[in-house]
This record gives structure tokens, C-alpha cells and sequence, in this order.
């Protein structure tokens, strides 16, 4: 984790603005899958669970891929070439972390070849886009 926080208060550590963009990262990951889960004829309204379990691997992976890269610490996601390096480095580990946790036995799936190729290169476009935004925006 990032230096960022060492020495300060709970409330500093966990600000509005970290909680409101772990909040956006968590409901990009779980969009991109499930717009995945939709686009293979799946209702997750039908099978709420069934829906979680495709997007847990990828909240796992994503958190703690994230948390090692210091993204939550403000001169990383409140600076555009920073945001950009650090999230493309933390997805790319991230969504390849999800795809060992989703081929383990503790869920159903895997995925072919191509589905590898598919969410990591549509969520490095749908995080690098949302934290290139919130790096702008905050400068």
C-alpha cells in the first residue's frame, strides 16, 4: 500500500472521494461482467447468486491488485499519466489473478482463450477511461 496513508486518521484514509472511486471501480468491474453474463443469455435478475459468481473472481483480483499498485493514494489517481500506468498495471494483474481464482475449485467456469483476451482488453478501455476521467477531473 501506498505511504499515502501511514500515519493518518481513519477518516483520511478512508475520505469520500477514495470510498466514492473504490465504489465506481467495484460497479465497472461488476458491469463488465455482467454485461458478459448478459450477452451469453443469462438473466441475473433469474439467478442473482448465479450472477456473483462470475464476478467475484474479478472483485478479488481487482482489489487486491489495486491495493498493492497504490490507487487509492491521491498523487496516484489524481494524476492523469499516473492513473493511466498504475490502473492498466493493476488490471492487466488483476483480471489474469481473477482468471486463476475463477479456474480454481472453489468456482464454476474457466474460460476459453479469447475470453482472457476479452476482459482484460474491455476492462483495461472501461478503468483506464474512468480513472483518466477522475485524474482530469481532480487536477
Amino acid at each position: 500500500m501506498s505511504t499515502d496513508t501511514r500515519g493518518r486518521s481513519a477518516s483520511t484514509v478512508f475520505s469520500r472521494e477514495r470510498l466514492g472511486i473504490a465504489a465506481v471501480d467495484i460497479v465497472a468491474v461488476a458491469g463488465l461482467v455482467t454485461y458478459g453474463y448478459l450477452h451469453h443469455s443469462e438473466d441475473p435478475l433469474a439467478n442473482p447468486l448465479g450472477a456473483l459468481e462470475p464476478i467475484t473472481p474479478f472483485l478479488i483480483g481487482w482489489a487486491i491488485t489495486a491495493l498493492l499498485a497504490g490507487l487509492y493514494a491521491r498523487e496516484t489517481y489524481a494524476d492523469p499519466t499516473r492513473a493511466v500506468r498504475y490502473t492498466a498495471l493493476a488490471w492487466i494483474a488483476g483480471a489474469n489473478l481473477g482468471l486463476i481464482i475463477r479456474s480454481s475449485p472453489l468456482f464454476e467456469g474457466g474460460g476459453a482463450f479469447p475470453f482472457n483476451l476479452v476482459i482484460t482488453g474491455f476492462g483495461l478501455v472501461v478503468l483506464v477511461l474512468w480513472r483518466t476521467a477522475v485524474a482530469v477531473a481532480l487536477r
